[in-house]
């Protein structure tokens, strides 16, 4: 890459971030070419030289947003954490989504936006599933996980919780204790009402 393709590069980066800051404020619609260009001190030009369109500049952000993510995780995950670790990553980077960006916005991208739909199934099943049941069996060999429970029921139950996030952030929120209301929440997942944890 040369230093003109860099500095591009930079550049466009630069107006996705300007794009991600502004949808935590406002919904897609209420945002303009002219807006997002005094935001990150470029052209109107600029902006549709890389991009074309409005619509096609959400969708590279948020999409990238969405890869970081992912590449976070697979980060995460190379570091072998305990099952725990696992879903309380899991919990509070959903969670964190739903603070950056309002449910209306994820869920038009997600059933208005067919390219965008496609993009999160392809990460989702040739990345994200495939490294959390190689994770989950391991964890299963390693006794961190009761083996009477399928890892298809597991991920069925992790991922009932995630599809929460929004009601999770909203209770926390509520309680004005946010840390302590998820580490309640953690507790109540991995041991239940009656709170009995395991010895040591």
């Amino acid at each position: 890459m040369n230093g003109f393709e860099k500095r591009a590069e930079l550049l466009k980066a630069k107006i996705r971030e300007t794009v991600l800051a502004m949808l935590q404020d406002c919904e897609p619609k209420h945002i303009r070419i002219a807006d997002i260009a005094s935001e990150a001190g470029v052209s109107q030009v600029t902006i549709y030289n890389y991009f074309g369109s409005k619509e096609i500049l959400i969708r590279e952000a948020f999409k990238h947003y969405v890869t970081e993510h992912v590449d976070d995780f697979e980060v995460f995950m190379s570091r072998g954490p305990t099952f725990q670790q696992f879903v309380e990553y899991v919990v509070k980077a959903d969670t964190e989504a739903f603070r950056r960006f309002t449910p209306a916005f994820i869920q038009q991208m997600m059933s208005g936006d067919p390219d965008f739909a496609a993009y999160i199934d392809e990460v989702t099943q040739q990345r994200a599933m495939p490294l959390m049941h190689a994770f989950i069996e391991e964890c299963k060999e390693k006794g961190q996980i009761s083996d009477k429970v399928s890892t298809r029921m597991i991920l069925t139950y992790v991922n009932m919780f995630v599809a929460q996030s929004q009601k999770l952030l909203e209770e926390a929120q509520q309680s004005g204790k946010g840390e302590q209301f998820f580490e309640e929440f953690l507790h109540l997942f991995f041991y239940g009402v009656c709170g009995i944890e395991p010895e040591a």
